[in-house]
């Protein structure tokens, strides 16, 4: 009997499928002459600081360099402690129990770097040596599956990419364990947490913040002209911008003494193609669903997941934008399985069937997974929030294999006196993929002008004359999906050639771990969601303040560890080499951040209010008495309002805040109150007398 090892149960029964595996066990199909079974995604991972006995935060201890690493069972946390999880120790004693028991082992784990991981460490933390050979395939298609298993590939193949993926996995912990471990001791008020993506990312929001801050509109004046030919009326604008405003209205007075007469002195016509956008990957619908629907991209992801597990579309956590050659002949039977909802009647009617666009067919672009797709299972009624999902990705198919855009462009130049104007106007030659959703122009731009034929030496009346008062612009704020974006396209600022190709290629994170990245940041206070924006808290500030030096902090950091590791996969480099390097590198940041000196805040003294006998403990989080018989605790955030330190004295000492305003319910509505303290030290809101 072969045993196959899927990384998740839906992943498994798509295999027991093909293979056909019908009889139900617990934990595992069985029939055929194969078990299938699965892991739940990280079954076993590296051992925390605790595993090798060393408890809470200490500076003798650091840095930690465990040698040999341990693998432990995954834990949960309960109450305040981390338990394994029984789940996953019930899952692993069926996977070895069936290991035990056959002849040799199919590895049916994602295509990937950490599909290898999820199986490798199974496999060492059980200590097997059972031969096993790797499925390699990029979708779950009953014949991509039937030719995976027709072509399986030594397990000997993939050793450089389970070098890479666990050099990846140790470096990781060696810098996110040592250097939050040792930016917390030096501050010696809270936890500050560090990590390879997550410092960078910070990086980012505060670089921005600051720069939007620290802006300095600049006034300018122009003019714009009103104009008709052939009735049809368009607009010209100055290319000359005014530092005053006297400047422009002199200018204008003079034209208006010269005729107001405008002559045509250039005309330029050209056609551009606008090829149609690829299939969404999970960050890109994370970006869209923020723009369009404002989803959080954690949001998005549960959404995306809950479609999945419903059979709706394809697995979402795809980096890929790309489908395999073998998927295309699939596209026409999903494109008309969509006819069946009314909604997409008048849109699929648009798709021009004799002439589809491949373009999203390649079998390099594909990753672990490919594009994100419907599937020939259409639903008949969604939620609100997971229809307007579905919508887009059954929307972007229906682009994607539409034909290119093409628009004619005409830029004219405009002279009146010694001034120059120009008119920039647009005409459709071909819809092409634009007419899937009848948007010729995108939301973040000004839609073009559809100009009358003109040629040089027209002579054009001017009808209506206009001084435009205008500002420069700051750097917009980052909202999640141009945040994504700046995590996708990070490294496009780094001189390395050969770091900034690596890191252009994988970004900040992935796209399975960007919402994480942004949610851990928000858990941890460093930053907060400002209407649409995401801007820096003062300790984000301050963190990002502290290591803006540091190499921590730098995005060719992950491009540098991102070269190695993909020399160590095509077995171009020494897996062991690179942990030693990381292992200095480690020490380097640890020795640097003990060093940092941090200005501590300068908190009050306060008597706890139920106790009257403790002095209260103030945190980013929480303030609370350490008395564990009075456990007075009250938390900062308070309907989505961090409570600042004056109002946590005030509350204390007077027992009533100021009034807070914007909290919000959890029906989503708004409202203001003042917190105060009732009997037993017990808060309590109390509303503004009107």
């Amino acid at each position: 009997m072969k045993v196959v090892i899927a990384e998740k149960p839906s992943v498994a029964r798509e295999i027991a499928g093909v293979l056909g595996v019908t009889e139900k066990k617990d934990g595992y199909l069985t029939g055929n002459g194969y078990c299938v079974t699965w892991a739940f995604g990280h079954l076993i991972g590296l051992g925390m600081p605790e595993d090798y006995g060393v408890y809470g935060f200490q500076k003798n201890s650091l840095p930690i360099l465990p040698n040999p690493f341990v693998l432990i069972l995954r834990k949960v946390k309960k109450d305040k402690a981390y338990i394994p999880d029984t789940g996953a120790l019930k899952q692993l004693k069926i996977i070895k129990q069936i290991i035990d028991s056959s002849e040799s082992i199919i590895v049916a784990t994602d295509a990937g770097r950490e599909g290898e991981l999820i199986f490798r460490y199974i496999y060492e933390y059980l200590k097997c040596n059972k031969p096993f050979e790797r499925l390699w395939i990029s979708s779950l298609t009953e014949k991509v599956i039937r030719q995976g298993f027709d072509n399986l590939k030594p397990g000997s193949d993939f050793e450089g990419l389970y070098k890479a993926a666990k050099g990846r996995s140790r470096a990781d912990w060696l810098v996110g364990i040592n250097a939050s471990q040792a930016l917390s001791i030096a501050a010696g008020n809270g936890i500050y947490s560090l990590g390879r993506v997550q410092t960078p990312t910070l990086a980012l929001i505060c670089r921005r913040y600051l720069e939007n801050k620290n802006f300095t509109a600049q006034q300018y004046w122009q003019l714009q002209f009103s104009h008709t030919k052939e009735f049809t009326g368009f607009k010209s604008l100055s290319q000359n911008k005014w530092e005053d405003k006297k400047g422009a209205e002199d200018a204008l007075k003079s034209i208006e003494r010269n005729g107001n007469i405008a002559a045509v002195t250039l005309v330029e016509t050209k056609n551009v193609t606008e090829q149609p956008p690829l299939l969404f990957d999970l960050t890109g619908l994370q970006k869209e669903a923020n723009k369009k629907l404002n989803l959080s991209a954690e949001e998005t992801l549960n959404i995306a997941q809950n479609l999945y597990e419903k059979k709706f579309i394809t697995y979402p956590r795809t980096g890929s934008k790309y489908i395999p050659e073998d998927m295309w002949e699939e596209i026409p039977s999903l494109i008309r399985g969509l006819q069946e909802r009314e909604i997409w009647k008048q849109a699929v009617t648009n798709v021009k069937w004799g002439y589809l666009n491949k373009r999203i067919v390649n079998d390099l672009r594909v990753t672990d997974h490919h594009g994100l797709l419907v599937t020939g299972k259409i639903p008949s009624a969604l939620p609100a929030k997971e229809n307007a999902v579905y919508n887009m990705i059954a929307l972007r198919l229906l682009e994607a294999i539409s034909q290119s855009c093409t628009r004619e462009i005409t830029n004219i130049t405009l002279q009146v006196l010694h001034h120059d104007f120009e008119i920039k106007g647009c005409r459709i030659v071909e819809s092409g993929w634009r007419l899937i959703k009848g948007s010729f122009f995108d939301d973040n731009t000004e839609p073009l002008q559809e100009l009358p034929p003109m040629k040089t030496g027209d002579q054009l009346k001017i009808k209506e004359a206009l001084v435009l008062e205008k500002k420069t612009k700051p750097p917009v704020l980052y909202t999640e999906a141009g945040l994504l974006s700046a995590m996708e396209t990070a490294g496009k600022e780094i001189e390395n050639k050969e770091e900034r190709k690596a890191l252009q290629g994988i970004g900040i994170g992935t796209p399975a771990t960007r919402a994480a990245i942004i949610e851990t940041l928000l858990d941890r206070n460093y930053i907060q969601r400002e209407l649409k924006s995401l801007i820096p808290t003062a300790k984000g500030l301050q963190v990002s303040e502290l290591v803006k030096d540091k190499k921590i902090a730098d995005v060719a950091m992950t491009a540098e560890w991102e070269v190695a590791l993909q020399k160590i996969e095509n077995n171009k480099a020494d897996a062991e080499t690179f942990q030693k390097e990381m292992e200095i590198y480690a020490t380097t940041i640890t020795n640097e951040l003990l060093q940092t000196s941090i200005a501590k805040e300068n908190l009050p003294e306060l008597l706890c209010p139920k106790c009257k006998s403790q002095q209260l403990i103030i945190r980013d989080k929480i303030v609370k008495c350490p008395d564990a018989v009075c456990n007075w605790l009250q938390f900062r955030n308070v309907c989505g309002v961090q409570l600042g330190i004056a109002d946590i004295e005030s509350l204390v000492n007077i027992g009533k805040t100021s009034l807070i305003k914007g909290m919000k319910s959890k029906a989503g509505k708004k409202f203001d109150a003042y917190i105060v303290l009732k009997d037993k030290a017990e808060t309590s809101f109390e509303f503004e007398k009107k």
